[in-house]
C-alpha cells in the first residue's frame, strides 16, 4: 500500500514530540532543585547532556535496533535503519499517515526521557564522562532492544509467546521507559555506592520552586508523551489526555494523604512527587481504563510510591532523588494495574486472571533484562573508567570542582572561573577585606546559604584572578 501523508496526524505527532522532549529540560529542573546548592548544575547537565547523546545514539543505530526486522524476538536489525534511512513507507506510523522520520524523531525523545531518568539515582558524585558513555550504551544495549520485545514485534509484543495467554498492554512506556530506567537507577546506585554522609547529614532540597516548576514542566510534557502515543489525533488521543490528567490528580492526593498521616504535614515536594508518580503510573494503562479506573490507579500509586520512597534508608541504597521509589514502584503498579483495572480483561472488571498474568510475566522479564544488560555496562565502566569522583570533590561541590561554576552568586563573586575576558568592560572594584561570616541565628552565614560540613570552594571575587578560589567554613545543617 502506497503511503498517504495525513497532515493532521503529522502535526500531531510533531507537537507532541515537542512536548515529550521538553520533558527532559522538566526534569533537570525538577531534579536540580532537589540536591544541594553546591550540586545543581551537574544535576542538569546529566539530563541535557543526556539529550545530545541519546539523539546522537538513536540515530545512527538506536531506532534501528527498536524498529528494524526482528531478530529473534530480542531486537531488530542494527543496520536496517542506519543513520534514519528510511521510507515513509517504513514508517511504525505509515497506517495514520506520519512520516517515517516524525515517527522516528517522536520515538527518540522517548529514549532521551528514560535515560535521563536514569541520573536521579547517582546525584552528586559521579563522573559526567563516563555518565555520558554509559548513557550511550544504556540506550543501545538495553532501552532499544527493551523497546523491540515490547513495541517492535519482539518477546513481549502482542506477536510475542505471552500473546498466547493475553495480549500485552504498554501503551506509552510502563515497562520500556519507567520499570526500565527504575531498574536501571537501581542497579547504578548499588554499583556507584552512596553519597558522602548518606543516613547521616541531611541532604535535602535546596530549592523546592524548582522542584514544582520541573514537576508542571513533565505534567504539560506528559499530554505529548500519552496523547501522541494514540498515533494520530483522535478519540483514544483525548481518552489518554484526560486519563493522564484526572491519575495524576488522584496521585496527588494519594501522596498527600500518606504524608498528612505519617507527617502530620502536606508538603510542596510529597505533592510534586506525587505528579510524577501519577504520570508515571498512567503511561501503559492511559488508553486500557476509564477516567473513573484512572483515578483509581492514580491515588494507588501516589500511596505507593510515597511509602515506597523511605525504604532506601532502610535498605542503606542511597537512590538519591528516588528514581526506584517513583519510577520503578509507579511502573509497576500502572503496569500491574491494567491486569486489575482494564475495560478489557481487567480482573475488577470481569475479564478474568489471564490479562493480569500476562502483565504480572511482562513485568518480570522486564526487569530481569533491563538489571542484567545494565548490571554488565556498569561494572565494565565501573573498572574501566570508574564512576566515582574524589571524596574532596563530592564534599567541596561537583559544581565548582569539576565544572568549574556555581548554581548561585550569593556573595557577589563570579558565578564561572571563565577567561577574565567575558566580563565586562570596567575596571575592577576593590573587594575589601574577607568577610568574617558570622552565623547568625537561624544557623545561615552572613554572606549567604551553605550547603554541607567541611570547607565550600566557591568562584573568586570581582578583583581576583578568575582562577583563584576561596574557601569560607560551612555551617551545621543544610538549606541545600
Amino acid at each position: 500500500m502506497d503511503f498517504t501523508l495525513d497532515t493532521g496526524a503529522t502535526a500531531w505527532i510533531l507537537t507532541s514530540a515537542a512536548l515529550v522532549l521538553l520533558m527532559t529540560p522538566g526534569l533537570s529542573l525538577f531534579y536540580g532543585g532537589m540536591v544541594r546548592a553546591r550540586t545543581v548544575l551537574n544535576m542538569m547537565l546529566m539530563s541535557f547532556s543526556a539529550i545530545a547523546v541519546v539523539a546522537i545514539a538513536w540515530t545512527v543505530a538506536g531506532y534501528s535496533i527498536a524498529f528494524g526486522t526482528d531478530v529473534g524476538g530480542l531486537f531488530g536489525s542494527p543496520l536496517e535503519f542506519l543513520g534514519l534511512a528510511g521510507t515513509d513507507d517504513q514508517s511504525i506510523l505509515a497506517e495514520s499517515g506520519v512520516p517515517f522520520l516524525v515517527a522516528a524523531g517522536f520515538q527518540m525523545t522517548f529514549a532521551i526521557i528514560s535515560t535521563a531518568l536514569i541520573s536521579g539515582a547517582i546525584a552528586d558524585r559521579v563522573k559526567l564522562g563516563t555518565w555520558l558513555v554509559f548513557a550511550a550504551l544504556w540506550v543501545l544495549i538495553v532501552y532499544a532492544p527493551l523497546a523491540h520485545m515490547v513495541w517492535g514485534g519482539g518477546l513481549l509484543s502482542g506477536d510475542g509467546p505471552f500473546a498466547a495467554i493475553a495480549e500485552p498492554v504498554d501503551f506509552a512506556g510502563g515497562t520500556v521507559v519507567h520499570i526500565n530506567a527504575g531498574v536501571a537507577g537501581l542497579v547504578l546506585a548499588l554499583v556507584v555506592g552512596a553519597r558522602k554522609g548518606f543516613g547521616k547529614e541531611p541532604m535535602k532540597p535546596h530549592n523546592l520552586p524548582l522542584v514544582m516548576l520541573g514537576a508542571a514542566l513533565m505534567w504539560f510534557g506528559w499530554f505529548g508523551f500519552n496523547g501522541g502515543s494514540a498515533g494520530t489525533a483522535d478519540g483514544t488521543a483525548g481518552l489518554a489526555w484526560v486519563n493522564t490528567t484526572v491519575a495524576t490528580a488522584g496521585a496527588m492526593l494519594g501522596w498527600a494523604l500518606v504524608e498528612r498521616i505519617r507527617d502530620k504535614h502536606v508538603t510542596s515536594l510529597g505533592m510534586a512527587s506525587g505528579v510524577v508518580a501519577g504520570l508515571v503510573a498512567i503511561t501503559p494503562a492511559a488508553a486500557a481504563l476509564t477516567p473513573l479506573t484512572s483515578i483509581v490507579l492514580g491515588l494507588a500509586a501516589g500511596l505507593a510510591c510515597a511509602l515506597a520512597v523511605g525504604l532506601k534508608y532502610r535498605f542503606g541504597i542511597d537512590d538519591s532523588l528516588d528514581v526506584v521509589g517513583v519510577h520503578l514502584v509507579g511502573g509497576l503498579v500502572g503496569t500491574i494495574g491494567i491486569g486489575f483495572l482494564a475495560v478489557d480483561g481487567g480482573l475488577l472488571l470481569g475479564g478474568g486472571a489471564s490479562l493480569l498474568l500476562v502483565q504480572t510475566l511482562v513485568v518480570i522479564v522486564a526487569m530481569l533484562i533491563s538489571a542484567v544488560l545494565t548490571l554488565a555496562i556498569a561494572l565494565v565502566l565501573k573498572y574501566t573508567m570508574g564512576w566515582r569522583i574524589p571524596e574532596s570533590d563530592e564534599r567541596a561541590g561537583i559544581d565548582i570542582t569539576h565544572h568549574a561554576e556555581a548554581g548561585y552568586d550569593l556573595v557577589g563573586a563570579l558565578a564561572s572561573r571563565r577567561d577574565r575576558s567575558s566580563a565586562p568592560a570596567f575596571p575592577p572594584r576593590d573587594p575589601g577585606p574577607e568577610p568574617r561570616n558570622p552565623a547568625p541565628v537561624g544557623g545561615a552565614a552572613a554572606d549567604g546559604p551553605v550547603d554541607g560540613p567541611g570547607p565550600v570552594r566557591t568562584a573568586a571575587g570581582p578583583g581576583a584572578d578568575a582562577a583563584e578560589e576561596t574557601t569560607r567554613p560551612a555551617v551545621a545543617g543544610e538549606p541545600r
